[in-house]
């Protein structure tokens, strides 16, 4: 079984995980957390939530001209989400223009696991490196971060060993 998505956690953190993989009570733990899926299903629905949360906790950040799902991007590098900037020349002068991707996965995950990709991504906006003021940023956007950054690693290695999701 794969856990590098576990990886610098404590080895019996790891250890119940893969416990509870193997009896079979990883899905139904997940499930009865998080009962369902949100419903934000198109990339127009996912531009208009980042852009609420970007408003509430980071109003003077650069625009975001740019948000959708992507279908590409768990399969590079093991991205479940990307903020890119786009440099174009218009007339005399350079613009550029910020977009956040997020892995197609996250459309059938509940709401609780798109948000903390979410708030990671805006997060690059004041702050590009993972360094302590990244996460304590991350933190103040969502209080419940760092669990649920575990949480969503967690059904990372479920779904490497099922071939199904749990939400759909």
């Amino acid at each position: 079984m794969n856990f590098s998505y576990l990886n610098g956690y404590a080895p019996e953190t790891v250890q119940h995980i893969q416990t509870l993989l193997q009896a079979r009570k990883l899905g139904p733990w997940l499930l009865k957390k998080y009962p369902q899926a949100h419903g934000l299903r198109d990339d127009s629905a996912l531009f208009d939530y980042v852009q609420a949360l970007k408003q509430d906790y980071l109003k003077g950040a650069t625009p975001v001209s740019k948000v959708l799902y992507d279908n590409k991007l768990q399969l590079v590098k093991n991205a479940l989400g990307t903020h890119t900037t786009i440099s174009r020349v218009q007339g005399s002068q350079l613009k550029a223009k910020r977009e956040i991707r997020i892995a197609s996965l996250f459309k059938d995950t509940p709401l609780e696991f798109l948000r903390m990709i979410t708030v990671h991504e805006l997060a690059h906006l004041r702050e590009r490196d993972h360094d302590k003021a990244f996460y304590k940023l991350c933190s103040y956007m969502e209080p419940q971060y760092h669990q649920l950054e575990f949480e969503v690693r967690v059904y990372l290695t479920y779904l490497d060993t099922h071939d199904q999701r749990l939400w759909s």
